[in-house]
């Protein structure tokens, strides 16, 4: 295959999620709340996990990271799209269109690895406990995050690899809020269904395929589970729905819309939505509320350490 390496197209114009000024508004004011809520919660859970002591378990250091992680995923985005809501003209560099499709491969690949880490996590302490400590040491775990990080910086590479060396020469509007790759590549003024289908192996199929492999997993750990009648069993089977829960709303639409990247449907804006906005406020949302006892407590710790600390700061 071969092409002019020269593109002319300098800039790309996202046409966002709506028209109409007056939703424009509503959503610039919905979203805000939504991005600092997500951004807000997530920042406590890193907080909360590093500041308490009795949280420093395999568990809670890898869903520190997932919160890391789903910050920045909805950061790569939303503050243009929230920015774009009062703007007429809502336009992103050519390289800044390429930025937001490599952080949104790179913070994609690296949460799949590690929702199947924590997946393997909570495998080991149900079904193998007596080994839990021992197969989950501190080792296994920073291995895990660095893994994580360095697949999701090659998923990223693989996606540009060819991309970046596009002919970009007509249409420039993305029916999106942001760069996505999909729908950038038809742009192209050459024939991209070779990379069409690179795309589907190399995002939809494996996103299906370490779905499929974590339904398993789950499925394996949650008859475990219910076999047992020890006391743990409640507190394991919170912490496994919360788990598959949000695993279940973050590959579902990365699923429908790498796995059929040659059609554009109506809801795949809706889509790119959820795993991009939503999906990330799901983390603090789930832990703060399902159950989850050791984090509520040390929320509540927290939030009252610090409500003392400024009202012993402000006592004359």
């Amino acid at each position: 295959m071969a092409w002019n390496n020269q593109s002319v197209t300098t800039e790309f114009i996202l046409q966002g999620l709506s028209s109409s000024w007056e939703l424009q508004i509503f959503y610039f004011l919905f979203f805000s709340i939504v991005y600092a809520a997500t951004v807000l919660g997530n920042l406590l859970i890193v907080f909360t996990i590093v500041s308490e002591p009795r949280l420093h378990s395999p568990m809670y250091f890898l869903l520190g990271n997932l919160s890391f992680i789903d910050m920045s995923l909805a950061s790569f985005a939303t503050p243009k799209m929230i920015a774009d809501f009062l703007s007429e003209h809502k336009a992103i560099s050519f390289e800044g269109c390429i930025t937001q499709i490599f952080f949104l491969h790179l913070l994609g690949g690296a949460e799949i690895v590690l929702l199947i880490s924590m997946s393997f996590d909570r495998y080991v302490a149900i079904c193998k406990p007596l080994r839990y400590l021992t197969i989950m040491n501190w080792r296994m775990c920073v291995g895990l995050v660095t893994l994580s990080w360095i697949v999701g910086i090659f998923h990223a590479m693989s996606q540009l690899a060819f991309t970046l060396n596009l002919p970009f020469c007509g249409p420039n509007e993305v029916d999106s809020f942001f760069c996505d790759l999909p729908l950038v590549i038809k742009l192209a003024c050459i024939d991209t269904y070779i990379l069409g289908v690179f795309m589907i192996l190399t995002s939809g199929m494996i996103a299906l395929v370490c779905f499929i492999l974590l339904v398993i997993s789950y499925t394996v750990i949650l008859v475990t589970v219910w076999q047992r009648s020890s006391g743990g069993s409640s507190k394991a089977l919170s912490t496994c729905s919360a788990h598959f829960t949000v695993v279940t709303f973050f590959f579902g639409p990365c699923i429908f819309i790498y796995v059929w990247p040659f059609t554009n449907f109506p809801i795949d804006k809706v889509l790119s939505v959820f795993y991009t906005i939503f999906t990330p406020l799901l983390n603090p949302v789930i832990y703060r509320n399902l159950r989850n006892k050791d984090v509520k407590d040390s929320m509540r710790k927290l939030s009252s350490h610090v409500f003392k600390s400024s009202k012993t700061d402000h006592t004359p």
